[in-house]
């Protein structure tokens, strides 16, 4: 009798736990699109991918794939918005950050595992919206709507503040190597961790992400060569554009 209880209650809680409609249809939207792109996947792909019988169910809970996409991108960019600031008020009630290095952890850590603990789901987030800012630009900073990534600015400040002694200029030009590089690395792991065809044993390694925050760390704090930014003055002091919470600068 325990054991039938037991498994009723098993089965039922498996049923309150499985993705809806609506969230399946986001799920597989996002993991077509980060691997095929926007324009690569059809509204019958995303539909079928989701194991929906109706082929008018995406048009029904979000009306188009664009306004599909806009809510993906909002989805993992407050996400990852909330984590950062977290991570940054932990730091600053201690008095801190007291170094480039944890800020570039604020950076990094807050960006990954977004699937959290979900079986149904995995992290595919930052391989779309890589993706979709450079193939979309407008509709990516459109669809974030100049939001979602004030614990990204709250980072900028704190480095440019722990930073060497240099032009602003080049350490808004640093920023931009830097989304960059935060942007590209954490597309490769994402695709190697979400691979299980073989192994990835760099990307697998517990000693990955800790040599990714020091190689970030390092080029933030190398000083700067002298002879550049000569006439640094007369530059802009910020990029014209600092968009995203995983943090890309498009300058």
């Amino acid at each position: 009798m325990a054991r039938t209880v037991h498994k009723t209650q098993g089965k039922a809680r498996a049923k309150r736990e499985a993705p809806g409609a609506r969230e399946q249809i986001k799920l597989a939207a996002r993991r077509l699109f980060a691997i095929r792109g926007i324009d690569g996947v059809s509204v019958r792909e995303i539909v079928e991918a989701a194991e929906q019988k109706n082929h008018g169910s995406l048009a029904y809970y979000f009306g188009t794939k664009e306004a599909l996409v806009r809510e993906l991108v909002a989805d993992g960019a407050k996400l990852i918005d909330m984590r950062r600031n977290a991570f940054l008020d932990k730091l600053e009630k201690d008095g801190g950050p007291h170094s480039v290095r944890e800020v570039v952890e604020a950076l990094v850590y807050p960006s990954i595992g977004l699937a959290g603990e979900r079986e149904n789901e995995e992290d595919t987030y930052t391989r779309f919206i890589a993706t979709l800012a450079m193939n979309h630009r407008d509709l990516f900073m459109d669809a974030l709507e100049k939001r979602w990534n004030s614990g990204y600015l709250r980072a900028l400040e704190h480095l440019r503040r722990l930073m060497p002694d240099m032009p602003a200029a080049a350490k808004n030009q640093r920023f931009v190597f830097m989304g960059a590089y935060l942007g590209s690395v954490l597309s490769l792991r994402e695709a190697a961790l979400t691979d299980r065809t073989r192994a990835h044993p760099t990307w697998g390694s517990p000693d990955t992400l800790p040599h990714f925050v020091q190689t970030m760390t390092v080029m933030l704090e190398e000083p700067l060569e002298k002879g550049l930014f000569a006439g640094a003055a007369r530059r802009a002091t910020k990029p014209r554009s600092i968009v995203g919470s995983i943090g890309m600068i498009l300058d």
